[in-house]
């Protein structure tokens, strides 16, 4: 059998074609799978906050211990130090992450209370009550509160997560849409 010139010519473009198209769409796929991480990433952020909060209260001092050792402890410490240090990394980078979020929170809240939409603002008051708030809400007592469906609750919290998503990640978390 013979493949003629026109013939190899469209068999090379349709295999290209298709293998652009193949290529895209295993982009558009990892592109996906890496807003929707930081989006998940971003609701456990917000879910693990208090107890992260918590956790903040005393780890300056923590870390203050963990760097002036008592002496009976030095020895130990040595054959430890490994350990220490990677507790006390751990520690800082908590706290640093605390910090951060407080900050990109009070940016959104900022925004949220700028905009002229009544629903960015309860998008905030949503979130802060179900995360952020020293006092727990449920969902059911969100909704009862702004009179919603608890339905709207989460999806305002998804459209909330998708915004700090935005704000703790950067422009990395940007989706661009074609």
């Amino acid at each position: 059998m013979h493949i003629t010139e026109n013939q190899l010519k469209l068999i090379t473009q349709t295999a290209s074609q298709e293998a652009i198209k193949a290529y895209r769409d295993y982009k558009e796929k990892q592109d996906k799978e890496k807003h929707d991480r930081r989006l998940r990433n971003t609701k456990l952020l917000l879910k693990k906050y208090r107890s992260f909060v918590l956790h903040c209260e005393d780890v300056r001092l923590d870390i203050k211990k963990l760097e002036k050792p008592k002496e009976d402890l030095i020895e130990e410490l040595e054959e430890n130090e490994y350990a220490v240090e990677s507790i006390k990394r751990s520690k800082e980078r908590t706290l640093i992450m605390v910090e951060f979020i407080k900050e990109m929170l009070a940016v959104y809240r900022t925004l949220c209370e700028q905009s002229s939409k009544p629903e960015e603002q309860r998008r905030y008051d949503i979130i802060n009550k179900m995360y952020i708030s020293d006092q727990k809400y449920t969902a059911e007592e969100i909704a009862t509160c702004h009179n919603i469906e608890v339905r709207t609750v989460y999806r305002d919290i998804n459209k909330a997560c998708n915004t700090l998503s935005g704000l703790v990640f950067g422009v990395d978390s940007v989706k661009f849409h074609k």
